[in-house]
């Protein structure tokens, strides 16, 4: 179970789902980080410019910056009469920024009592450092620099302190990294990576149901496409995959059902052709068994008329084993062919003149008509061309009644008197070969199967009547073996010589490239 598509698809999403928070919750937390300490640094920029007045007064009032230490020290910060409450630098009761506080704060208090500014600093996230004119450093709340002497580019991020005309130190108010998890800042931070992992872990709960919601709905078709295959697999050809989609599932949903039809059709074929055969062997069969059968006891004279009947019937057998044979190599495509450069219309007059005897002995016209002279010449297996075109002629004759009259046409292309177009729509190929006779013709239901093997129009099924049911069959392999297409029209109402014929059946055949080419 852990195998299947769904478990896979839903793992793999998950996967990206944890590469993408880890990703996105890293990014968030350096880009905040960031953005907060860069805002820290301005703020304090701007502690340390407005300490810088404070502290030039002190300076001034000290002359030197002795005692410094001790004043940023004291709980009160006093300087003089200069002092820090809160986080507010005050003189006389006025904070910096020009707002009387009267000496108290909103909540009531006049100062800090219980700490030391470099508590306040520390509470505040910030670090205070003053340096004298050569960058030594004189004071630092966090007590680490002290003595250290500044680099120019340390210095520049803090404010000048100017007394008389000089600059007499500078004053630096920086992020405290030591301290900043313990201040407000520091919780802010905390409190917006929480919220940033809780929001990530939120949006990709979500988004795995979501998504295995949608997977379950991916492959559901495939589930049913399984127990689809496996029913047919277990011979239940009967099966088929509703399609809901035109998307690449529905479409691989209706390839299946197409094979589904292919393969039920197939065992429909080969049912039948099992039946068909076994109802072709068995007539000459039962009728050579009979008759041997009554020469034994002495019911049949064992005399040259028997014998002649025998043999018929042997030669029945043997034709339609051929026959049987020849239309196996050509499903198969194993049919080889010896091509050789065809006179086709000689051909057709060899075939015609074999036949018109029989057709006279029915009392059928059997008549030639060629639409180009001379005819392009093919490359066939000329036996083969000679099997389909005696094969339709042969058709003809059975279905056409005394009196009747058989027409076989040779043309090319753009011969639409006697060709037209083929039912596929496509224009007929260079020589057109097309055998008409003035027969009953054959029903619209009954004509798309008459190339059909062991398909007889003829309901009786006798072979007096029908054949074996397999020449037209021949005919259709044989011609698109060669690249030729095969079709039957019927009816095909009066022509201009005043017959109504009944049907028709055309084939098309390649002709020589050199010939195509002029």
């Amino acid at each position: 179970m852990l195998r299947s598509l769904f478990f896979k698809l839903v793992g793999a999403f998950a996967l990206i789902i944890l590469v993408l928070a880890v990703v996105a919750t890293l990014l968030a937390n350096r880009a905040t980080t960031g953005q907060f300490r860069l805002y820290s640094d301005r703020n304090g920029q701007l502690w340390a410019q407005r300490l810088a007045p404070t502290l030039a007064a002190y300076y001034e009032s000290a002359g030197s910056w002795q005692g410094i230490d001790n004043a940023l020290a004291a709980p009160t910060g006093n300087m003089g009469g200069w002092w820090m409450e809160g986080d507010m630098m005050m003189e006389g009761g006025m904070m910096m920024d020009g707002t009387m506080m009267g000496g108290n704060d909103p909540m009531g208090r006049s100062g800090i009592t219980g700490g030391s500014s470099a508590d306040v600093w520390a509470m505040m996230g910030q670090r205070l450092i003053l340096v004298d004119a050569e960058g030594r450093v004189l004071r630092d709340s966090a007590g680490e620099l002290m003595g250290a002497t500044l680099s120019q580019d340390q210095l520049a991020v803090g404010a000048p302190i100017r007394a008389k005309g000089q600059q007499v130190g500078s004053v630096l108010v920086v992020a405290s990294a030591s301290t900043l998890p313990a201040t407000p800042a520091g919780e802010f931070l905390s409190g917006v990576n929480r919220s940033l992992v809780l929001a990530v872990l939120a949006a990709g709960a979500i988004a795995l149901v979501l998504g295995g919601l949608l997977f379950f709905q991916i492959t559901a078709p495939i589930r049913r496409l399984t127990a689809a295959a496996s029913g047919i697999a277990a011979g239940d050809l009967s099966q088929r995959v509703e399609t809901h989609s035109q998307d690449e599932l529905g479409q691989l949903a209706q390839t299946f059902n197409r094979m589904a039809d292919s393969l039920a059709q197939a065992e429909a074929q080969r049912r039948q052709l099992v039946a068909d055969v076994a109802h072709e062997l068995r007539t000459p069969i039962s009728v050579l068994q009979a008759n041997l059968e009554g020469i034994q006891d002495g019911v049949l004279p064992l005399d040259a008329e028997q014998v002649a009947s025998l043999y018929e019937e042997t030669t029945h057998l043997s034709r339609l084993v051929a026959d049987l044979h020849l239309l196996s190599l050509a499903e198969a495509g194993q049919l080889k062919l010896e091509r050789t450069e065809l006179d086709l219309a000689r051909l057709i007059g060899k075939i015609t003149a074999r036949l018109k005897p029989k057709a006279a002995e029915k009392g059928i016209a059997l008549r030639v008509e060629l639409h180009a002279a001379p005819l392009p010449p093919v490359v066939v297996d000329a036996d083969r061309i000679t099997q389909v075109i005696a094969n339709l002629v042969e058709n003809a004759l059975r279905h056409t009644p005394a009196g009747g009259e058989i027409l076989v046409h040779a043309g090319v292309r753009g011969d639409e008197k006697a060709a037209g177009r083929s039912p596929r729509g496509q224009q007929p190929a260079i020589v057109l070969v097309s055998v008409s006779d003035t027969g009953g013709g054959i029903s619209a239901e009954a004509l798309p199967h008459i190339f059909d093997r062991f398909y007889r129009v003829d309901e009786s099924r006798t072979r007096i009547s029908g054949g074996s049911g397999l020449g037209l069959a021949i005919v259709r392999h044989l011609v698109e073996t060669h690249g030729g297409q095969v079709w039957a029209e019927s009816p095909l109402g009066r022509l201009p010589n005043g017959l109504d014929y009944g049907t028709r059946i055309s084939f098309t055949l390649p002709v020589l490239q050199e010939v195509l080419t002029v």
